[in-house]
């Protein structure tokens, strides 16, 4: 009966110093049930009730599936550490950064958003770099190192810059900011992408072949002036004759780029003679025809005559009209409307008094083109012979014919 007393201090004793060799540590706060069951110290699957959610690693994907020891090799778990890094060996050698969770998920170790990852650094892909193979960029990429680039154009592409030979890049002194006139969006060196936004290439200019305009292999220093690119299509221009002619040689005055040189605008000629209504045409040589475009007269007969000499209705020559069209005419085309105002002031008044707007045309009254000396008024005025007769019985040399009305009716008035 002695050895009992002795032996039940002795028990807890052993327990006491089994719960300080604990293998988990003495931070673990929870019951062994949670884990072990009476069979043994082996965790036992069936009674496993532990949340790892609730600490400061929950788990997902791949770490749902491991041995706990991967982790937790000591089995003391509060000296797991919870960054990737911990567990995992940096195959990147520290050349992309300490989070792997920036490029990684726990689910797999495949990279499935480099683009997205991308626009997180100094440099997005854009335009023909989405579709690029990371060994063009990082050569060391198949030892998974991806060390920091330099991220402008020329770093990448100096054997490109260096081999351009429409322009020669090197010896055209082009500047290496490869996007001065290049767009990173474009898929090749040239057409869409190309900006040669310090001179349009629009309309006439719209070319691609950089040696038409950049002839000296310079193209640093290409003038922008008209003329010095196109001084042979001026010399050998004869509609007008640019040299004769004495035309500026800043073809902007003129021309604008469209292809052809046409349409042109001469705008200084509206200074000279303005170019407007019956004038308004772009064939120098239909007023031009001598060839020389400094000496062409103003007049309108100079230019005129041979309408002046065909003209029928009236017929000028026979009407010993003057030459000078303007008397009568405007610049409107077709020379109509035309007026003759000496017609009120020298013969019988048809713009003024009761005949203003009567008539449409000189046959009206001039019913003989060949004489516009002789006229009649019956043909618009349908008078009663008989009642004629009679109302003017009492007035001398009286006779049913025009002169006799103009003798006295010189205005057109009843009275």
């Amino acid at each position: 009966m002695r050895i009992l007393p002795l032996t039940i201090p002795l028990l807890i004793l052993l327990l006491a110093l089994q719960v300080q060799e604990s293998p988990h540590g003495s931070d673990l706060e929870i019951s062994c049930s949670v884990c072990h069951s009476p069979e043994g110290w082996e965790l036992d699957r069936e009674i496993y009730s532990f949340d790892h959610n609730s600490t400061k690693l929950p788990l997902e994907g791949q770490h749902t599936s491991i041995d706990c020891k991967l982790c937790h090799p000591t089995l003391v778990f509060s000296d797991a550490g919870i960054e990737c890094s911990d567990c995992h060996t940096d195959m990147h050698y520290q050349t992309v950064g300490f989070d792997c969770a920036r490029c990684h998920t726990a689910e797999s170790w495949i990279v499935n958003n480099i683009t997205d990852i991308h626009r997180q650094s100094r440099f997005p892909l854009q335009g023909p770099h989405l579709l690029a193979e990371c060994l063009d960029c990082h050569p060391s990429a198949s030892l998974l190192r991806f060390e920091p680039l330099r991220i402008e154009c020329i770093d990448c592409h100096q054997d490109d810059y260096t081999a351009a030979t429409s322009p020669n890049h090197v010896q055209g002194n082009i500047s290496t900011d490869c996007l001065e006139c290049h767009s990173m969006n474009a898929f090749t060196w040239g057409g869409a992408g190309f900006n040669h936004f310090f001179f349009p290439l629009t309309e006439g200019h719209a070319v691609f072949d950089c040696n038409k305009c950049h002839t000296g292999g310079d193209y640093s220093n290409t003038s922008s002036d008209c003329f010095s690119c196109h001084q042979a299509d001026f010399n050998n221009t004869t509609n007008p004759n640019h040299i004769t002619a004495e035309i500026p040689t800043d073809c902007m005055e003129c021309h604008t780029t469209l292809p052809g040189w046409k349409p042109a605008g001469f705008t200084m000629h509206d200074a000279i003679f303005p170019l407007t209504q019956g004038h308004a045409f772009n064939e120098c040589n239909r007023c031009h025809t001598g060839g020389d475009y400094s000496n062409t007269s103003s007049d309108c007969f100079s230019c005129h005559q041979a309408d002046y000499n065909n003209t029928s209705n009236p017929n000028h020559v026979t009407a010993e009209m003057s030459t000078d069209c303007m008397e009568c005419h405007t610049t409107l085309p077709e020379w109509k409307p035309a007026e003759f105002p000496i017609h009120d002031g020298q013969f019988f008044p048809i713009y003024s008094g009761k005949h203003k707007g009567e008539w449409d045309d000189c046959l009206d009254c001039h019913t003989n083109l060949g004489n516009y000396a002789q006229f009649t008024c019956i043909d618009c005025h349908e008078h009663n012979r008989t009642k004629m007769d009679d109302k003017h019985s009492g007035e001398e040399d009286y006779q049913y014919n025009s002169p006799a009305c103009l003798e006295c009716h010189p205005t057109g008035d009843h009275d």
